[in-house]
C-alpha cells in the first residue's frame, strides 16, 4: 500500500478516535478530499512506493519540473510568432541571479525546434570579456557541427553553396573564429576583405552577419539566436547583434539575450544598443524573471518530496523565507538540508520528515552565490 495512503487512513484513525495532538492530523473533510483528489490526479507523485533501497543511497532526487514560468514563456513565443511576421522585434530575459532566465530560453528552444525552427545558443563569459565575438563563435560553432551530423535537414548543400558563392575562397578569416565552419566550405585561401571593412574586427562583423543572413535564407528556416550573460559581452559583439537586428529585422530571424539583474548601469553598451535601435523602429519585449510565491515553492517541495501540499507547507514556508523564493536557491537549500540530516528519508514511515526547529533555526548566508560556493 503506498505510503501516503497509509497516512491518510490512519490521519482519519486518529480523528476518529479524538486524537488531534498530531500537526498533520486532519481536522477537516475538505483536507481528506484535496489530498484524496491528487492521488487520483497525480498518481505517479502521490501514489508512488518509493524504493527504499535506492533512496537510502542517493538520498534527495530533484526533478526537472519548472514552475512559474508560463507568463514569461508565452510572452518569448509571442514574440516568436510575430517575428515570423516581419515584425521588428527581439526579446531580453532579465532578473536577478538563480531565477532561471537559461532555463526558460531553454523550454523556448524546445518549442521553437518542435515547430522546424533552428535555435543557436552561446553564453558569455566573466573571464573572457576581452576575446571578441566568443559567445556569438560559439554558438555558429556548434550549428556548424549540427550541419555536419544533420546535413539533409538542416540544408546542409545550400547552406555551403550560399557560404562559397558569397565568401568565395576568402571564408578563412570566418573559420579563425568558427572553427567548424571548414567543415562546411573546407580550407580557403586568402580574403579580399570588403572596402567598408577597414580592420579586422569590423570585417568580422561584416561577415558573422552575412553568416546568419545566409543560414536564414538557405535553410529557409526560423532562426533563433539566444546570448546569455550579456552584462559580460564584448563591444564587438554588441555591434555585430546591433547589425543583426537592423539588417535582419524582417527575415524570420529572432535574437534573444539574457543578462542578470543590477550588474549593467546605464552606460552599459548593451543599453547603448537598445536605445539605439530603439530609435530606429527595432524594440525590445522585456520579459522579467522574478522569485517564486509561496504557494509555488510549496507546489516545488511537495513534487520533491511526493508528499500533499497540505503536509509539506511548514517547510515550504520556512525555506521560501530563507530563499525568498529564488528557485536555484530554493533547490540547493533542499539538498544542503538532505546531506545534514535535517531532511531525510524515514524507512519506519516510507516518506521524508524533517526537523523543523533546527531548519529554522539554521543560518545561512542572504546573497545567492555565496551561499551557492559555500554549500
Amino acid at each position: 500500500i503506498p505510503p501516503s495512503l497509509c497516512d491518510l487512513i490512519g490521519n482519519m484513525l486518529d480523528c476518529k478516535s479524538g486524537n488531534f495532538s498530531e500537526d498533520e492530523t486532519y481536522h477537516q473533510m475538505i483536507d481528506v478530499r484535496n489530498d484524496l483528489r491528487l492521488m487520483l490526479d497525480k498518481p505517479s507523485k502521490f501514489l508512488h512506493n518509493p524504493g527504499i533501497e535506492k533512496i537510502s543511497v542517493s538520498g534527495l532526487e530533484l526533478n526537472n519540473s519548472v514552475y512559474g514560468q508560463e507568463g514569461e514563456l508565452s510572452a518569448l513565443k509571442e514574440c516568436y510568432y510575430c517575428s515570423l511576421s516581419q515584425n521588428k522585434e527581439y526579446a531580453i530575459i532579465t532578473g536577478p541571479s538563480g531565477t532561471g532566465k537559461t532555463v526558460l530560453a531553454h523550454r523556448f528552444a524546445d518549442c521553437v525546434v518542435a515547430n522546424g525552427g533552428v535555435f543557436l545558443s552561446g553564453k558569455y563569459d566573466q573571464l573572457q570579456q576581452a576575446a571578441p565575438f566568443s559567445a556569438i563563435a560559439s554558438a555558429f560553432n556548434e550549428y556548424c557541427n549540427m550541419l555536419v551530423v544533420h546535413a539533409e535537414s538542416l540544408n546542409a548543400t545550400a547552406v555551403a553553396s550560399g557560404l562559397r558563392e558569397l565568401f568565395g575562397h576568402d571564408a578563412f578569416h570566418l573559420v579563425s573564429v568558427i572553427p567548424n565552419l571548414s567543415m562546411i566550405v573546407g580550407d580557403s585561401g586568402g580574403l579580399h576583405g570588403k572596402e567598408d571593412c577597414v580592420d579586422a574586427q569590423e570585417r568580422l562583423q561584416y561577415l558573422l552577419c552575412r553568416f546568419v543572413e545566409i543560414i536564414s535564407i538557405s535553410t529557409k528556416k526560423p532562426l533563433i539566436l539566444f546570448l546569455d550573460d550579456l552584462q559580460w559581452a564584448d563591444r564587438a559583439s554588441i555591434a555585430v547583434i546591433k547589425r543583426l537586428l537592423l539588417t535582419l529585422s524582417a527575415s524570420r530571424f529572432l535574437f534573444v539575450g539574457s543578462y542578470r539583474e543590477g550588474e549593467m548601469n546605464e552606460h552599459h553598451h548593451v543599453w547603448n544598443m537598445m536605445s539605439t535601435i530603439s530609435d530606429l523602429g527595432v524594440n525590445a519585449r522585456v520579459i522579467q524573471m522574478s522569485h517564486l510565491n509561496r504557494d509555488v515553492v510549496n507546489d516545488m517541495i511537495s513534487d520533491m518530496l511526493r508528499l500533499s501540499p497540505r503536509l509539506t507547507r511548514p517547510l515550504a514556508d520556512i525555506a521560501y523565507h530563507k530563499t525568498k523564493g529564488n528557485p536555484l536557491f530554493l533547490k540547493r537549500l533542499m539538498i544542503s538540508l538532505s546531506k545534514d540530516g535535517l531532511l531525510r528519508f524515514s524507512l519506519s514511515r516510507r516518506r521524508w520528515v524533517w526537523d523543523e526547529e533546527k531548519i529554522q533555526s539554521r543560518k545561512i548566508p542572504d546573497d545567492v552565490a555565496t551561499f551557492l560556493t559555500s554549500a
